[in-house]
C-alpha cells in the first residue's frame, strides 16, 4: 500500500513538472498587431519583433498593410474607393509569414480581432503635422468603426533621414537630420495627446538614440531605410518594449548577422527611447 502511495506521488509530481515546464506562449492568448503603413512599417514589425516576441515568451500575431511610400491620404483614397491594393504581409503565430496580394484595407481589418492598429505618415511627411491631421483624424475614425471595439490604435513614430541621405524629399527639411528629427518630436508630440490615439511607438528617437553610440550615423542602408541588422532590431526593441511593457535589455534575441555590441546598442537606444520618447538619450556604447 506504501508502495502505490509512492507511485502516486511520483506520478503527480511528474504531471505537476510537465505541466508547469510548458511554455506560457503555449497557454498564452496572442497579441495581434496590424500595421497600415509602408516599407518603415516593413522595416519596423516585419522582421524582428516576431523574433524578441516569442525569445520573451510572448505569443503574437502581425500584420502588415504595404504600399511602399504611402502617405495616409493614399490610405483614406483606398478606403474611399475599398481598393484592394495591398499587399497583406501576415506572420502568424508559428512565425510562418504569409503574403497575400490585392487586400482592402477593410479586409485586413475584418481579418482578426486587433488588439492593435497602427497608423503612421510616410516619411516625407513624418514632421508636417498640419499635414498628418489632414487625414489621420479620419483614418482613425474609421479604423475604429470597422474593428472590434476594443481595440487601440498606435501612432508609429518614424525616423530622421541619414545626414547624407539622397532623399528628393529631404530638401523639406533643409537635408538636415536635427531639423526632420526636430520636426517629427514636434508633430508626434501634439499627435499622442489626440483623440483616439493610445500608444505611441517612439521608434524615431531610438534610431536618433543608436545614431549618438559607436555605430554612428549609419542606421540605414540607403538613407533613409534601415539597416538590415541593427537597424530593424532598434526599431523591433522600441515595439516590443512598448507592447509588452518588458524591458527588451533583458531579452536574448540577437540577429545572427550582427555583433553582441550592436544588438546591445539597439536594445539600449530602444529602452531609452521608450522611457524620453521626445529627446535623444545618448548611448555610451
Amino acid at each position: 500500500m506504501l508502495r502505490v502511495f509512492h507511485l502516486l506521488l511520483l506520478f503527480l509530481g511528474l504531471g505537476l513538472l510537465s505541466a508547469t515546464a510548458q511554455p506560457a506562449s503555449e497557454h498564452s492568448k496572442p497579441l495581434k498587431v496590424l500595421a497600415i503603413g509602408n516599407s518603415f512599417s516593413d522595416d519596423a514589425v516585419e522582421h524582428y519583433l516576431y523574433d524578441l516576441s516569442k525569445a520573451s515568451n510572448k505569443n503574437i500575431i502581425i500584420g502588415n498593410m504595404y504600399i511602399g511610400g504611402a502617405p495616409i491620404e493614399l490610405h483614406l483614397r483606398n478606403i474611399h474607393q475599398d481598393k484592394a491594393v495591398y499587399s497583406y504581409r501576415k506572420i502568424q503565430q508559428d512565425g510562418q509569414k504569409v503574403v497575400t496580394p490585392e487586400v482592402s484595407i477593410k479586409q485586413a481589418l475584418k481579418d482578426e480581432h486587433w488588439d492593435y492598429i497602427s497608423l503612421q505618415q510616410a516619411s516625407p511627411f513624418s514632421g508636417k503635422y498640419n499635414i498628418i491631421m489632414q487625414g489621420l483624424p479620419e483614418l482613425i475614425a474609421y479604423v475604429k468603426a470597422n474593428s472590434n471595439p476594443d481595440v487601440k490604435i498606435i501612432y508609429h513614430q518614424t525616423w530622421a533621414y541619414q545626414q547624407d541621405s539622397e532623399h528628393k524629399r529631404f530638401v523639406d527639411y533643409n537635408k538636415d537630420q536635427n531639423k526632420m528629427y526636430g520636426a517629427i518630436v514636434s508633430a508626434t508630440k501634439k499627435i499622442a495627446r489626440i483623440k483616439g490615439i493610445d500608444l505611441l511607438i517612439p521608434a524615431g528617437t531610438a534610431i536618433q538614440n543608436a545614431r549618438s553610440s559607436t555605430i554612428g550615423d549609419k542606421l540605414t542602408r540607403d538613407g533613409y531605410h534601415l539597416d538590415l541588422g541593427y537597424g530593424r532590431l532598434t526599431a523591433a526593441s522600441t515595439w516590443f518594449e512598448m507592447l509588452f511593457k518588458e524591458d527588451v535589455r533583458n531579452n536574448p534575441y540577437q540577429p545572427d548577422s550582427i555583433t553582441p555590441l550592436e544588438a546591445e546598442i539597439a536594445k539600449e537606444a530602444a529602452h531609452k527611447a521608450v522611457k524620453k520618447p521626445f529627446k535623444v538619450s545618448k548611448i555610451k556604447l
